[in-house]
C-alpha cells in the first residue's frame, strides 16, 4: 500500500523544482492546486454549485472558469471565499483518494499542495516534507520567474502561512538557500522514503 507523503512550501520555495526532481525519479505527484483548476472546469456538479454561489458570470459563455472574474469577487470577502473553498476543498479531497487509491501500487507517492497540516491531522499523509528557503531568496525567485513587483509579492506571502507554522508540520525539510546542494537533499530522502515504505 502506498504511503502519501505531503510536500509544501511557499511561493518561491522551489516546491515545484522539488516535485520535478521526484517526478524524474519516478514518484508520481498529486498536485493539488492544478487539479482544483481542473475540477472547477470539468467537475459538472461542482461547476453547478459554483453558479448556485457566485452566479452565471462564474464561467463564460464558452463555459470556461471565469478565473479573474471569481477573484475580483472573493478577493476582498472572507465569508465568500471560505464558502467558495468549501465547495472546492471536498471534490479536490474526493479526487485526491480516487488518485491514490489507483497508485496503491508504489511504495509511496508525493501530495503537492500550498495548504496543509500535519500528517495525520485530518489528512491521509503518513509525512510532510516542507521545502523552505529564505524570504529574501523567495522573492528574488518570483520576481524573476513572473516579473511581479516586490510589493505584490510581500501580500502574497503576507497571505500564506508564515515559515515558522509550517516548518512546525515538518516531518522533512528541504533547504533550498542554494548553499546545501537540493539535489545531494532530495535524493538522500528519496532513498530514505524508500527504505522505510
Amino acid at each position: 500500500m502506498a504511503k502519501v507523503i505531503g510536500i509544501t512550501g511557499g511561493i518561491g520555495s522551489g516546491k515545484s523544482l522539488v516535485c520535478k526532481i521526484f517526478s524524474i525519479l519516478g514518484i508520481s505527484i498529486y498536485e493539488a492546486d492544478t487539479r482544483a483548476k481542473w475540477l472547477v472546469a470539468h467537475n459538472i456538479p461542482l461547476k453547478n454549485s459554483i453558479i448556485q454561489l457566485l452566479g452565471e458570470n462564474a464561467y463564460t459563455a464558452s463555459g470556461d472558469y471565469n478565473r479573474e472574474w471569481v477573484a475580483s469577487q472573493v478577493f476582498n470577502n472572507v465569508d465568500l471565499l471560505l464558502q467558495l473553498n468549501a465547495l472546492i476543498h471536498p471534490a479536490v479531497r474526493q479526487d485526491a483518494r480516487t488518485w491514490i487509491d489507483d497508485h496503491q501500487q508504489y511504495s509511496f507517492v508525493l501530495y503537492e499542495a500550498a495548504l496543509m497540516k500535519a500528517a495525520g491531522d485530518g489528512n491521509a499523509f503518513d509525512k510532510v516534507i516542507v521545502v523552505d528557503a529564505p524570504k529574501a531568496l523567495r522573492i528574488k525567485r518570483v520576481k524573476a520567474r513572473d516579473g511581479r513587483t516586490e510589493a505584490a509579492i510581500e501580500d502574497i506571502i503576507a497571505r500564506q502561512i508564515s515559515e515558522s507554522e509550517r516548518l512546525k508540520i515538518a516531518d522533512f525539510v528541504i533547504n533550498n538557500d542554494e548553499k546545501e546542494p537540493l539535489l545531494d537533499q532530495v535524493l538522500a530522502l528519496y532513498q530514505k522514503l524508500k527504505a522505510t515504505s
